[in-house]
């Protein structure tokens, strides 16, 4: 057996599936999946139920936020989506689904490995200020109801040279040990529940947001559609939009599902 084969054990379908004793989640493994995003938007068009939680072990067309790509070495990461089907929750308010989902990650990450990590607006989850793990949330429509597909890729056991940029890192760089997936993903459906069934219910995550994320006080260039804003990010509103001040005083206001922001300088 190979290094890589130790540190990369396969998650058992069997365990993955009996993580949730609640009955609230579906838990399933694949060996493989072009995107499991992909996969659960076209299950939820079939007619499957909210609470399908859908991880694969390789994933071969996987997508970050504004189309980049995702694609990791099998059994390297925690690759997971879910199905959420908040109906009652009006739409000007799915803006913070994204957000949660990173505090969740972010929450999960903390209690299996112990490694302090942070969010950088609006839901990256960064170890050491490099970017460990993603997040894409992709709205889907059957027969008028709408379901939210949140997909979460975190790096487990990468080495630096399977990484995509410089800029990434893994858990097990970080922790210099192997990662329990299994635990990881039994957190990260934990804590997402809790985080959602707050949301649902109209509670304000914003300030459990801006104790982890590290945008605000930094100078930031925003990338937006036909154009950019450069300037200080001074706070996350109560839609999850970064308020962005420029030199000039000016203060624009983007919003997490289609502004991609960097550090100046980054």
């Amino acid at each position: 057996m190979s290094d890589d084969e130790d540190n990369r054990p396969p998650i058992d379908p069997t365990t993955a599936a009996g993580i949730d004793t609640s009955g609230r989640w579906r838990v399933e493994v694949v060996e493989q999946s072009t995107s499991t995003n992909a996969e659960v938007a076209e299950r939820f068009r079939a007619g499957e139920e909210a609470g399908l939680v859908l991880v694969a072990e390789d994933q071969t067309e996987g997508r970050g936020r504004l189309g980049r790509e995702w694609v990791t070495p099998p059994r390297s990461s925690l690759i997971v989506s879910f199905l959420l089907v908040p109906g009652e929750v009006p739409a000007e308010r799915w803006p913070w689904l994204p957000l949660l989902t990173g505090v969740a990650a972010a929450a999960a990450v903390r209690r299996v490995t112990g490694v302090q990590v942070d969010l950088k607006w609006p839901n990256d989850v960064l170890a050491d200020g490099r970017k460990l793990g993603g997040i894409l949330l992709e709205r889907v429509e059957r027969d008028g109801a709408a379901a939210a597909v949140v997909g979460i890729g975190i790096n487990c056991a990468q080495t630096q040279a399977e990484l995509p940029v410089p800029e990434a890192t893994s858990l097990a760089l970080v922790t210099g040990t192997p990662v329990d997936r299994v635990a990881l993903l039994a957190a990260l459906v934990e804590e997402l529940g809790a985080r959602y069934d707050e949301w649902r219910a109209g509670g304000d995550l914003r300030k459990a947001y801006l104790e982890l994320c590290i945008t605000p006080g930094q100078e930031v260039r925003v990338a937006v559609p036909g154009g950019e804003v450069a300037g200080q990010a001074v706070d996350v509103d109560a839609s999850g939009r970064l308020v962005v001040r420029t030199q000039a005083g000016e203060e624009h206001l983007g919003a997490g599902d289609v502004v991609h922001v960097r550090a100046t300088g980054a």
